[in-house]
């Protein structure tokens, strides 16, 4: 059974999705406090952790920086009830790997759940290291570096770049990323991959803002030139 910890200051919200997720088939636990969510998230092992933005003690923003600091590699998927995308971004930058804006349906919030845990692990095939200008990418140890560097990336972050060094020079649309990568059945908003690839390009390119590598297809979607 997957165990689940819920990091959520609303009881109301808290509860919810303690219940729904356990008629899912879910372990699940809960703490209302970021601090003591965050000593939890390190201590134990869990298969996900849903962590609210907004929280008492220590922000989400903080709690999941500090673990991806110390190697926690849990997935996290982020709740937010701002809808500004500079949240939503910044939580990727720091390793989460999903986010969920307030107010979310149900539906939603369990397909979400759902593919994340799906594409936590993935076969690499016989793509084992890539290496493109500066960067070398180990996929087996899930290990990026540039200029001999460690470059930390979230476990879909990983799926994202392996998706594209399969794919090199091919245009991929953001409905075949979330098919392929997320694992969507319904497609909750396209903006999802853009702030991914957001966030991926400040990690591995020189200049984001004139990248070599995860190019721009203008309103089609993306590719990956090596």
């Amino acid at each position: 059974m997957k165990k689940l910890l819920i990091i959520e200051d609303d009881a109301a919200i808290a509860e919810g999705l303690t219940e729904l997720l356990r008629l899912e088939g879910y372990s699940t636990e809960a703490e209302s406090d970021g601090e003591k969510g965050y000593q939890k998230a390190r201590t134990s092992a869990w298969d996900l952790i849903i962590l609210d933005l907004m929280l008492p003690g220590k922000d989400g923003l903080s709690v999941c920086k500090d673990l991806r600091s110390e190697g926690v590699h849990t997935p996290i998927l982020m709740l937010t009830s701002k809808k500004e995308e500079i949240d939503k971004v910044l939580g990727l930058e720091i390793g989460a790997d999903d986010y969920v804006t307030k107010p979310f349906s149900v539906r939603e919030l369990v397909s979400r759940v759902k593919a994340l845990l799906r594409r936590v692990t993935f076969d690499t095939g016989e793509l084992r290291h890539f290496c493109f200008g500066d960067v070398q990418v180990d996929f087996i140890k899930y290990e990026v570096t540039r200029n001999e560097k460690p470059i930390k990336l979230s476990a879909t972050e990983f799926r994202v770049l392996h998706y594209f060094t399969e794919h090199l020079g091919e245009v991929i649309t953001r409905e075949k990323f979330l098919d392929d990568v997320w694992g969507y059945n319904a497609y909750p908003t396209t903006r999802t991959v853009d702030n991914f690839i957001l966030s991926l390009r400040k990690k591995i390119e020189v200049d984001p803002s004139a990248p070599k590598h995860l190019i721009t297809v203008h309103k089609i979607g993306y590719k990956f030139c090596q």
